[in-house]
């Protein structure tokens, strides 16, 4: 029996090399962690349960029969962040440069049915060279077969990903189905064709970092939705979103403990400016109302007329919509549409209540837009919030214009409390626009035009560019003082916490995709 057990501490070792010491130096030399120390920093300590170490791949052409490592390039298995189950993968460059092989898919198919049977999260740690060519088929049947675990488990459980390496060709559609995406600057990269296909293809030519690095994906594509200077800093915030979101569809975010006393906020007195045209930053806004002023923006770096991301209120999460007026006027675009239909999207199969702060002065126009299919585009953020049952709260802080203020999560489509801040104006159009229109043969047959431009101006402005109108309506449930906007925001969520809310029947919706 000693003889044996002297055995498995072998195995365990050679298993726990990897690639070996010299792959493990090479790997370091470039700045990354192996895939072990990654999950060290990731999960609690002493909680990684692994399954799988002793699988070998079970290809026998190219000579393959004599390189046979275990694990296959991937360490598989399960473990806890703060305390809560989650199951991970991480890949192993230093074993066949990661690439995914038949058993190698198979052990990560294996912990992802697991999570779905268990109800818990599924973390993947990205570091591969892509398919492993020699196994040719089967390796590209390993890939679908993730895939198809991808998207049976979206909306399930959470699917987390992180880019800690190369991950090109069918690899990066793996990620893109999962709900975020963590990426490393300088060492991470992500594309479909790389630069010599390019070359070949195009006859642009283009570097590594310029067709598919950290940067490019977080600020012009919007693949990627964290991105860090370091392999650290990237596992450590994805603990951190961990704290937000609950572990399945049926369950609930975690709930922190806050004792502070609620006070008045004087500060969102005077945070619209008189004039209407001058930007503030709304997320000046987000984070007076969330507890500890502590934000944890999603896509920072993209679409920014709009912003998203996590907060808590009273120790509750919440997610949160915003217009950004501070960039294009917060007017809703085809990437900002997209953004935050994604976004709203996980919210509610996720069970965490919305906040929507609007000031939005419409939709974009001209031909990059109309061509680009801003109708189609727009219309998935409106079916996103029409389709959400969670507890959704909106504040008007000052424009809500035509279309935009439809979708903003009006009350027409079932936003549960609707504030607006005397600053507000709900209208079809701007000022200036409307009366341009209404009054149009006054204006023109008028002595004085301009004279009488300014008086009708006035007038329209002192009727209809204020949210009263609206709340004699009904569609505004609440005209509130803003320094009292948290308050009002702590109130209408405790009101929520039981909303029961349901679609009609059906196998899935058709959202304009």
């Amino acid at each position: 029996m000693l003889d044996k057990i002297e055995q498995l501490k072998q195995k365990n070792k050679i298993a726990e090399e990897g690639g070996g010491k010299k792959k493990i130096e090479e790997q370091h030399k470039k700045g990354k962690l192996t895939a072990r120390e990654r999950l060290e920093i990731l999960l609690d300590e002493g909680s990684f349960v692994e399954v799988d170490k002793f699988v070998v791949h079970q290809c026998i052409d190219f000579g393959m029969e004599k390189q046979k490592i275990y694990g296959d390039g991937v360490v598989t298995g399960f473990g806890k962040i703060n305390g809560r189950d989650v199951a991970v993968f991480s890949q192993d460059f230093t074993v066949f440069g990661g690439s995914l092989s038949e058993m190698h898919a198979k052990k990560i198919c294996k912990i992802m049915d697991m999570a779905m049977k268990l109800g818990i999260p599924v973390i993947g740690l990205n570091d591969s060279g892509g398919a492993r060519i020699q196994e040719g088929v089967s390796s590209l049947g390993g890939y679908a077969d993730i895939f198809l675990r991808n998207t049976l488990a979206s909306g399930l459980i959470p699917q987390i990903s992180a880019v800690l390496g190369p991950c090109a060709g069918g690899a990066v559609y793996s990620p893109a189905i999962t709900d975020f995406i963590f990426i490393v600057r300088n060492t991470s990269y992500m594309f479909v064709t790389g630069p010599n296909v390019v070359k070949t293809v195009t006859h642009e030519d283009v570097t590594f970092e310029e067709l598919g690095g950290a940067d490019v994906h977080a600020t012009k594509s919007g693949v990627v939705h964290f991105v860090y200077d370091n392999e650290y800093d990237c596992l450590m915030n994805i603990r951190k979103l961990m704290d937000y979101i609950p572990q399945n569809c049926d369950d609930e975010p975690p709930v922190f403990e806050y004792d502070e006393p609620e006070k008045d906020i004087p500060e969102l007195l005077s945070i619209v400016p008189e004039n209407p045209n001058q930007p503030y930053d709304m997320k000046d806004v987000i984070k007076l109302v969330l507890d500890y002023n502590d934000f944890f923006e999603v896509q920072e770096n993209f679409a920014q007329n709009i912003v998203c991301g996590f907060g808590r209120i009273r120790g509750r999460s919440v997610g949160i919509v915003a217009n950004q007026p501070a960039v294009l006027a917060g007017v809703l675009d085809i990437n900002s549409s997209i953004k935050a239909a994604r976004f709203v999207r996980f919210c509610d199969a996720f069970n965490i209540p919305l906040i929507v702060f609007v000031d939005v002065p419409g939709f974009m126009p001209g031909t990059d837009q109309e061509w680009g299919g801003i109708i189609r585009n727009g219309a998935k953020l409106l079916y996103a919030f029409c389709e959400a049952t969670v507890p959704k709260i909106t504040v008007i802080t000052r424009k809500a214009y035509g279309g935009a203020y439809d979708v903003m999560n009006s009350k027409h489509i079932r936003g549960d409390f609707n504030f607006a801040w005397p600053s507000a104006e709900i209208a079809v159009m701007g000022p200036q626009g409307a009366v341009e229109i209404i009054f149009k043969k006054e204006i023109q047959s008028s002595p004085n035009p301009e004279e009488e431009l300014k008086k009708k101006l006035n007038q329209y402005i002192e009727k209809f560019a204020n949210p009263y109108v609206a709340a004699e309506k009904g569609y505004i449930d609440e005209v509130i003082f803003p320094n009292e906007t948290r308050k009002k925001l702590i109130t209408a969520l405790e009101i929520t916490k039981t909303k029961v809310d349901k679609n009609p029947r059906k196998k899935h919706g058709n959202i304009p995709l």
